[in-house]
Order: C-alpha cells, then sequence, then structure tokens
C-alpha cells in the first residue's frame, strides 16, 4: 500500500508498506529521520502523466525536495523538472533528466546561470522582467547562440493562501506584468538572439480547488495568441503548479491528476491544443509520501500546560514557523487518540512549536510527522548546531538509499575551520 497508513492489527505506523518504527536500524547518528514512499510518488506521476496525454510533460518543481532518489525515479517515468537556480539545473541533469524537460525559473538568475542555461540548450530559461529577457539576450549574444525563452506572466490573480506562497498578484515579485507584454513581443521579434518558445505563469502553492489555477491558464492562453498574430506560433504553455495536498485540516484539495486534467481541456477548449502543454507540480507529486520519525525526549507539566518535547526542531522542519503550517503529528506507535499535548522543539525560539497534537494520556517514545515529502529536507538547516537528517528511501516496503546526517562532529569541525 502506498502512503502513510497504520498496521490494521497494531496501529503501527507505517509507510509504503515499511515499518516507520524500522527506521532508527538504519540510522548512524541520533537525530530525526525523513523516509519517503518512491512507489508512491512514482504512481502519483504515473497518474498526472496520463491525465495530460500526449504532447504534455510534467516539469517537476525540484524545490519541493531535490533528492536523487526521487528525481532519478521520476525521470524513468518521464517526468522533467522545472529548476531554479545553476546547482539544481546541474543535479537534475546528473539525475537523468534531458535538457528538452527542463525549464528554469527565478527572478535573479546570475550570469553564471544564464550562461549554464544556454550551453545546456535547456527547453526554456523563464524570464520574469524586461530587464531579465535584456540580460539573456546579451548573453546570448556574446556566447554566440538563440537562447530559448519563455515568458513568465503576472496574471494578477490572488489566491487563498498564506501570503509568502501566493505568487500570482500585483504586488509580487513574480512574472511579467501584462502591460509590458508589448514591450516583450518587441524585444522577442527583432532580437536574433532570443527564440520565445513560451509563455507560463504560476499562481502560487496549496491550490485548494480549480479557479485561479484556470483563470491565470486563461491569461496565458490569451498571450500566447496575442503572440502567434505577431510571429511564429509558439511551442508550449506552461500553467505552473501549486497542487494543494491534504494536510489533514479538512480541506482535502482535488488530486493533481485532476488539475492536469482540466488544463488539458482548458487548452483545446482555448483552441490551442496543437501547442505543448507544461505543468510544474511539486508539492502533490512528494509531499504526502514523506515522514518524519522523531524521539520524544521529555515531557514537561504545568498546572496549565503540557508540552511534548520531539529530537526534531524547526531547524528540521520549518513549514509550521515559516508558514504557519499544519502537519499531523501522532504517535509511532499506535492511534492518535487521548489527550492532547504542546509538541515542540529543541531549537531556542518560541517559533520551534509544531502545536497541540493528541498523543494520549502518556507521551510515546517517538512520534512521527505525516506529509513532509514537500519543502521539509529542502528548508532544512544546521542552526543551533544541530545536523541536518538522515533521509531513507523507500520502495516495495524497504529501504532501498538512504543519506545519512553528517553529525554533530562534521558541523563542529566545519565551524572551526570558520
Amino acid at each position: 500500500m502506498n502512503g502513510f497508513h497504520r498496521h490494521p492489527e497494531t496501529q503501527a505506523a507505517v509507510l509504503g508498506g515499511f515499518p516507520l518504527s524500522e527506521v532508527f536500524r538504519y540510522q548512524e547518528s541520533g537525530g530525526p529521520i525523513y523516509a519517503y514512499d518512491l512507489d508512491g510518488i512514482e504512481a502519483v506521476a504515473r497518474a498526472v502523466i496520463g491525465a495530460l496525454g500526449e504532447r504534455a510533460f510534467v516539469a517537476y518543481a525540484m524545490k519541493a525536495n531535490s533528492a536523487g532518489s526521487i528525481l532519478r525515479r521520476l525521470a524513468s517515468v518521464g517526468a522533467g523538472a522545472d529548476v531554479v537556480s545553476g546547482a539544481e539545473l546541474t543535479l537534475a541533469r546528473r539525475a537523468g533528466i534531458g535538457p528538452r524537460k527542463i525549464v528554469m525559473s527565478g527572478v535573479a538568475k546570475s550570469d553564471a546561470e544564464i550562461d549554464l542555461a544556454l550551453s545546456e540548450d535547456i527547453r526554456a530559461i523563464q524570464v520574469e522582467s524586461i530587464e531579465e529577457l535584456s540580460r539573456i539576450e546579451a548573453r546570448a549574444r556574446a556566447a554566440g547562440k538563440r537562447g530559448n525563452v519563455s515568458v513568465r506572466i503576472n496574471p494578477n490573480v490572488s489566491i487563498d493562501s498564506h501570503a509568502h506562497i501566493a505568487t500570482g498578484h500585483d504586488a509580487a515579485k513574480f512574472g511579467i506584468v501584462r502591460d509590458a507584454w508589448p514591450a516583450v513581443l518587441e524585444l522577442a521579434v527583432r532580437s536574433s538572439s532570443l527564440c520565445l518558445v513560451g509563455v507560463s505563469a504560476h499562481v502560487g502553492s496549496m491550490l485548494r480547488n480549480f479557479d485561479a489555477y484556470l483563470a491565470s491558464a486563461a491569461t496565458v492562453c490569451e498571450l500566447a495568441r496575442a503572440w502567434a498574430s505577431h510571429a511564429a506560433p509558439l511551442e508550449f504553455v506552461d500553467f505552473g503548479g501549486g497542487y494543494g495536498i491534504d494536510y489533514g485540516t479538512g480541506e482535502v484539495p482535488p488530486p493533481p491528476h485532476e488539475f492536469a486534467a482540466r488544463a488539458k481541456d482548458l487548452l483545446r477548449a482555448q483552441g490551442l491544443g496543437s501547442l505543448e502543454l507544461i505543468v510544474e507540480p511539486g508539492r502533490s507529486l512528494v509531499g504526502p509520501f514523506g515522514a518524519l520519525v522523531a524521539r520524544v525526549i521529555q515531557s514537561k507539566v504545568t498546572h496549565a500546560r503540557r508540552w511534548v518535547m520531539i529530537n526534531a526542531g524547526m531547524n528540521d522542519m520549518i513549514r509550521p514557523a515559516l508558514y504557519g503550517a499544519q502537519h499531523r503529528i501522532e504517535p509511532l506507535e499506535r492511534s492518535p487518540e487521548g489527550q492532547s499535548w504542546q509538541v515542540v522543539g529543541p531549537v531556542c525560539e518560541s517559533s520551534d512549536d509544531f502545536g497541540r497534537h493528541d498523543l494520549g494520556a502518556e507521551p510515546p517514545e517517538a512520534v512521527v510527522v505525516r506529509d513532509v515529502g514537500a519543502y521539509g529536507f529542502t528548508l532544512a538547516s544546521e542552526y543551533n548546531g544541530r545536523p541536518l537528517p538522515t533521509e531513507l528511501f523507500l520502495s516495495a516496503g524497504r529501504v532501498v538509499s538512504s543519506s545519512q546526517s553528517p553529525g554533530a562532529e562534521a558541523w563542529i569541525e566545519r565551524r572551526l575551520r570558520a
């Protein structure tokens, strides 16, 4: 069984057929452990790819989780990548993703990153400002190349999400506003060093319904038709990603393959079915298939409060502190029930707080934090001298690869050399 579930008899936590209580056997240090279900990730990716059909591909948003085991598994079923740095581009290539299935986003690409994208001949550099378009033209001209670019439009579409992950409104730093579209056309038409191959948009993360996504996609289609009236038709449109997942808060978004199917239907309805369609899901492919296992260090009880202190902190999983995100935290070996406890980590910050969770009358020895496959490890840090967590990758109910924590001594030695 893919994803997280509980053993029908013991109620112990299981991920992708692997008993999560066994993760400690595969750990070389004593910190928290991320585990990922590769089979579950592959299954949802196949569903999205199937919903898109021909002349389309998934550009997996690598920032969600850049682990090589995940990238290789996604590449094996035909997924590409949306990258936001030169390092991510190099990692994607080394993980087996072909250059024609890679798009590069980001509002402040360095000259070196632009040069790398040009040299790799990726599908497109996603341009996010007129100034950047001029820079890419200059870098391409200096290299004697013709740069493939896709213009990321800011569709001025707001979404019901945290301010830090809403990107499509007119106050966001992302994308080119509609008023600047004529200047984009002029520069792209007259330049012999640029080839405008696509138009894209991305309104943000944790979409709970189709409305904002399809409104943004309709704007992309409108601009694609406008370009066709000035020059040769584009090669593709990119509707972005941002498909939400179920974090157990009572709001269950549509599954990612339904977003993909709606995107394909819209493209046909807009009369652009001949163009290739790109979508950029990240969270929805990996989020539900990751779990963070942490040991309980101790409890603390006062007349007014009950805390459980675990060995995973905001440095290991920052989403609650950064976004006010809610994740289910449950006993590792039994179902969540009974009394609630305030779950906190060891980091010396009041924001190192994971909220209240039903852990029972007595705290368990270990807990599992659910749905952390996206923006967990990739946002982790070594704050407070805490080493990065260990990662385990699961398939067919067993550990198939791992990335071990460097341990505290490695951090100490590195800081001593600083």
